[in-house]
This record gives C-alpha cells, structure tokens and sequence, in this order.
C-alpha cells in the first residue's frame, strides 16, 4: 500500500514535523515479544515501522542487528512466521505502514512474485531488500506495483548520479538515504556532510521525500537529520533497549523510547476499516501507473555474469568499493607495465612451478598415468601467492597504505601477509576463531610476517564469517584500504579478477604437459573446489578444449546425505550469498547452512560463479570426497610420492585416483596440488582417532623404549 506511505510522509509535512521509522527484527528477542514492540511504536507516535526479516549473513549490519537476525532464527522465524506477524499486528489495530527489510535470498528462495502477492494481502505496504542490485531492482518493483505496494530504494553516499536517476525512478513513496559509509549501528555523532548529500539526491529525486538513517540514537540526532530531511530513522539502538529490557516490559521501552525521541508528540492512526479502504486505493492507483522498463546499462569492460551466475548483490555503499576496485583492474590488465612487474616476481615465487609424473601413485592406482602440478612448492606454500602478489600490486597501483584479507587455512592470510611486508603495506587478516583454533601454525606465520590476525567470533566461526567482516571493514574503510580477496567468489569484479591472477597454473600446465607429450593435451585436470580459486586458475586455460575433462573435488564431510559437509555444487542450489548469485548452500527458507569439513580452506557455503556456470552449462564436472577420503587421498600422496599434501589438495587426490581407475593406461590426468600439508599435520593428528580406522591408517607411536 504504496499510498499509505504517501499520504504518511505528505500528513508529516502538512503538520510540520519529520516522519519518525524505527526499526526491529522480527522475532527478537523471543517471538512473543514482536506485537507489543509494534504497538509500543504506534502508540509512542512512529509514522514507519521497518520489521527486519531475518537472514543468517546480513553483511550491511553491524553487531547489534547481527544478533537480533541470529537470535531470531535460533527462534525458528522464518518469512512465512513474519508475514503472519503482520497478519496478527493489523488484526490487533496496528494500522501505521510497515514495511519488510531484509536480505534477497530468502525472498528468492520464497519466491518474488509469490512472497510478495503473500506480503500484500497480510497487510504489507512495502519493502526495502538491501542487496537488490538495480536491474533485478526494476523487475521487482513492477511486481511489487501490480500489488499496490512500494519498494523502497537505499541510497548511500557512493552513489554514482547514473544510479541515483535510476534509483529515483523505482521509488514512488520515499527514499532511504544511508547517512555514512560502513554497516548499521549507533552513532555518537552525525555525518559532517549530510546537507549536501541530501541536496544531491534531491536534484534527481524532485519531491519524492527522503528519509535518511544510519546510526540516530537520541533526540538531538533526530532533531539535526530532520533539519535535512523528511523522515528520520532508528534501528540498533532500539534493537539494544529492547534487547536489555526484562520479558514483558519490551513494548512499553519501545512506546517509552520513541516518546522521548519524539518529546510526546504522536499523531493520529487510522482505523481498522479506513486502513482497508486506502488498502484499496492503493491497488486502484497501481493498476494505473505504468510498467518500468530496464534502460539502465552500467558499462564493464568484462561480463559480470557467467550466464545465470555472477552480478553484484551488494549493499549500495558497497558499490564505490567495487567501482573503484574494477576500475584500477580493468586499467591494470591493459598495462604492459602491469604485468611486467608481476611476471618479475615469478623467481620469488618460484615459477614455473614444476610439473612431473607420479609413477608410484599411477602405478599402484592402475588406469590413466597421473601428473602432479606443484603449487605446493611456491613461496608461502599453495598458489595462493599468485593472486595476492597480483592484488597487492593493484593495491599499490590504487596508492592504498593497508589491506585486508579474509582466510580459512591461513594459506591465503600467509600469502597476502608476505606480499604487504615485501611491498610495506599494512596488514589484516579476518579468520574465522575456529580456523585460528585448528591453523594455529599459519596464525603464527601471519603475526611473524607482521599482520595483525583478527578472530571473527560471529556465526560459524569459519571462513564465511571472516568474508562477511572483511566486506565490513572494508566498506568503512575505503580510503585506505585494499581488499584482497582469495578467492574467485564475491561480486564482480573479484571472480574475474581472482581467475585472471590463478590462471598461471594452467597456462603453465599446458604448455609443461605439451613440451613433455608431443604437444598433446591431458585428458583430465583435476582440482579440489571449495570458492574456486586453484580450481578456475586450473581449468580456464582449458575451457575451450573440450576434449580435456574438468573435474573439481568438493568437501564431501561426514557424507553428502548428512548435514556435515561443504559440497555447494553437489548438494546446494541456486541463491545468492556474499553479493553474488551461485550455489549455496541453504535450507528451504534461503538461510544459508553451517557447513563442515577436515579442511579449513573448503569450509565455505557459497562458490566462484564462473565454477556454477560450468557446472549448469555440462563443461565441468563436480564430486563430492568425504573427510575419511581426502585423508586417503593424503596418505596416498604422502606414502607414495613423498608429497604431504594440503588436506583442501588431498581431496583432489582422492577424486583423480577414482577417475584414472576408470580411465586407460595411455591416458593423462593432472592434479593441481595446490597447497602443502605442513599446516594440517595437527588436524590429522586431531582426527587420525576417528578417521584412521575408516581407512585401515594407524599411526600410533610405540613407546619410547629408551625410557625408564
């Protein structure tokens, strides 16, 4: 009901005051608690009430609105619960607008068209979805406008004028301006430069009102941003009050805190029957307005699609961080001076890594002859040197002073801590608190190399969480800082970019295998897959010669048929996750799913969306190999070759050696080892116990027979 919305803001102004919209997650802190916040709003005074639908990995929010999502769906709270929520608060006389704000997934996962048919006859009058990129933005809004509703678009300092004009056109009741760069939270100041942010939006947005938010938390905040703008809203810090406040007292903190915000003054609601009347008008009214048509083209030097996959599902300030990011990559790839300095680099990499036959291992597996590609002998251990080496040039080339990184073995920390200390940059690493629990050897190596470790303690405590702070930080922080990504996951440009820097492994490969076989081809490259990034190095170089299999190797678990595992592209679906769309990993109401696996580095819910494209196109192919597996496929490569893989690589071995089984003796397959296992000698101890057995290896030691 996009004209509830209207006359709301148009009521506000007639009576010379700002619209107050706060906000609250569904469901948080109990279930229960939810109605009565809603009515302590509406009888505190709010105009707008924003009900948060929850999601597991809101990367635009700080801490506090994290925990409310978490709690919530700890609470079981679902779309459909919150939509019900709705029902029940316009049963019990809650008639003030309520909009949705959340995360795509869910509602993808849902089903657009259906969710918001569903939101509509409930009571909903409209939504704002925070990482909805602009042409999905448009195809949105007309569904939403067949149903009389409004979807509400997010505006943030970054915002490019192109965008803005854009944007000002989906929005038929207000516009949402983020008043600062960075996530949600409580402020103890307002943003310097607000009055001419607000005066840029306004030169494309007319007389459409504006409500700007971000870090308001007391009445003198919603006193100086209403002197910008229309509409002012509140979201962590009532989060927190709430969150304090003792069971059964939560509705009266939130009627008590908004009274205070608005010093007493409340308006009058409507009634039951006349919120069902302008409920009418509103459809009435949409049936009139016409259809948007997408003629928004922002240009790219390279596809940010990989068919279906791919885009940039990220929150709008996110957008000048990538902006800036694809602009020095596209500038650096058409620079010979670029690629010159990088290829410098090469001897203290140690590349060309070599490449050779596995004569025992092909031997005692039968079959095909297997060759080893070995990125495990680069400086730092794994071709994750590659990439960072390259973006920390690029980091360079942008004048940054410190980067950021996010790992989960620590290969990637350890590489990108090495580039900032040969290059002088400062350094973070974002791990997950149980990878530095199980890679304490890498976290060693980081802080040696300089780099200050950060254990993100939020969610899984995996490589997920470390991504999502990292995006975090990031945003807040642009100036200054460079975000070296690890992998070929993310929004664009990363998948690319990350592809780009890793394709050296197969190049090499390629031209390696050929000098040594009369210039033929293999007929398989193999490579364990967990974002993507030795994987798609591996096998870009090959796509277009269809005679060679691809074969990735996904983190198989405790077994695909449980809930222990990290195989996306064998077990998940399509979503979006961690602003782009791919497999994920997710339950049946888009939530995405812990994942688990004996290697840290695979331990992720999501994947490169060039890797999903293969995968649906037929040009790759994807297994799953459990932990007890890979631990074979670590002995195997251990015993026979003197070779202690990574336990990410091991999976690889495992899946290659099943694949030669199945192939002839004059028959080429090739394994990207791209890491050593120097790291995973603790966690194979840790799990030898549990999976030694499965797989005949027992390696307890003998007593000491000089003792005693």
């Amino acid at each position: 009901m996009s004209e509830l919305l209207r006359q709301t803001f148009a009521n506000a102004k007639k009576e010379g005051r700002n619209a107050l919209i706060t906000f609250m997650t569904a469901g948080y802190p109990r279930v229960e608690d939810t109605i009565p916040i809603l009515k302590g709003f509406q009888e505190g005074g709010v105009d707008v009430i924003e009900l948060g639908m929850p999601f597991s990995d809101p990367i635009a929010d700080g801490p506090t609105i994290q925990v409310s999502n978490t709690v919530a769906l700890q609470n079981n709270v679902t779309l459909k619960q919150t939509l019900e929520l709705v029902a029940k608060a316009r049963a019990e006389g809650i008639t003030v607008p309520i909009l949705l704000m959340g995360y795509y997934n869910p509602i993808l996962t849902y089903g657009e068209e259906r969710f918001i048919k569903d939101a509509a006859e409930v009571g909903v009058n409209g939504f704002i979805i925070v990482d909805l990129p602009p042409e999905e933005a448009l195809k949105v809004r007309n569904y939403v406008r067949d149903n009389g509703l409004s979807l509400i678009p997010l505006v943030a300092p970054s915002t490019t004028n192109e965008r803005l004009e854009l944007l000002s056109k989906v929005a038929d009741s207000f516009v949402y301006v983020v008043s600062r760069m960075g996530t949600t939270g409580a402020q103890s100041s307002m943003a310097n430069d607000l009055d001419e942010l607000v005066n840029r939006v306004k030169q494309y947005t007319k007389e459409i009102p504006i409500a700007v938010g971000f870090g308001v938390s007391h009445r003198q905040h919603f006193l100086d941003v209403g002197q910008h703008s229309d509409g002012v809203v509140i979201g962590s810090k009532i989060i927190t009050l709430v969150g304090e406040a003792p069971e059964g007292k939560r509705g009266e903190v939130a009627k008590n805190y908004v009274s205070e915000i608005l010093n007493g003054v409340t308006h009058s609601t409507l009634s039951k029957e006349e919120f069902k009347e302008i409920q009418k008008k509103s459809i009435e009214i949409a049936k009139q307005q016409q259809e948007l048509v997408n003629t928004f083209q922002e240009v790219h030097k390279f596809p940010i699609r990989f068919g279906d996959f791919g885009g940039q599902y990220v929150p709008e300030a996110l957008h000048a961080c990538l902006r800036e990011l694809e602009q020095g990559f596209d500038e650096a790839v058409v620079d010979p001076k670029f690629w010159e300095d990088f290829r410098s680099l090469y001897s203290y990499i140690g590349r060309p890594s070599s490449l050779h036959k596995a004569a025992r291992l092909s031997e005692y597996i039968g079959g095909a002859q297997i060759w080893l590609k070995r990125e495990d002998l680069n400086h730092t251990g794994s071709h994750k040197i590659n990439n960072a080496l390259a973006q920390v040039l690029l980091a360079k080339r942008l004048k940054k002073t410190e980067v950021i990184a996010e790992t989960g073995a620590g290969q990637h920390g350890v590489a990108t801590a090495t580039a900032c200390a040969k290059f002088g940059l400062g350094c973070t690493v974002f791990m997950g608190a149980e990878d530095v629990r199980r890679q304490a050897l890498n976290v060693f190596r980081m802080r040696i190399l300089g780099a200050k470790v950060v254990a993100v303690t939020n969610g899984t405590k995996t490589l997920r969480d470390a991504t999502s702070e990292a995006f975090r930080f990031w945003v807040s922080n642009l100036k200054t800082t460079y975000y070296v990504v690890g992998s070929a996951i993310g929004p664009h440009p990363y998948p690319t970019l990350v592809r780009t820097f890793q394709s050296v492994i197969g190049q090499e490969t390629k031209e390696q295998f050929a000098a040594l076989n009369d210039g033929k081809l293999p007929d398989a490259v193999v490579a364990c897959v967990g974002g993507g990034s030795n994987s798609s190095g591996m096998f870009s170089p090959f796509e277009k010669d269809l005679s060679v299999k691809l074969l990735g190797v996904e983190a198989g678990g405790d077994g695909i048929d449980t809930d222990y595992h990290s195989a996306t592209l064998t077990a998940g679906r399509p979503g979006v996750f961690h602003g782009v769309r791919t497999f994920v990993l997710q339950d049946k109401e888009g939530q995405v799913h812990d994942t688990h696996s004996v290697s840290a580095g695979l331990d992720y819910p999501g994947v490169g969306p060039e890797l999903a494209f293969w995968k649906a196109s037929g040009r790759a192919d994807f297994v799953a190999a459990t932990d007890a597996q890979a631990l074979q496929g670590f002995k195997l490569l251990s015993q026979l070759e003197g070779v202690i893989p990574a336990l990410e690589t091991s999976h690889a071995v495992y899946g290659a050696c099943e694949l030669a089984k199945t192939l002839k003796p004059d028959q080429h397959i090739i394994i990207n080892v791209s890491g050593r296992g120097d790291k995973d000698v603790q966690s194979v101890a840790e799990v030898l116990p549990k999976l030694g057995p499965k797989i005949g290896w027992n390696l307890r030691f003998e007593e000491d027979p000089s003792s005693g």
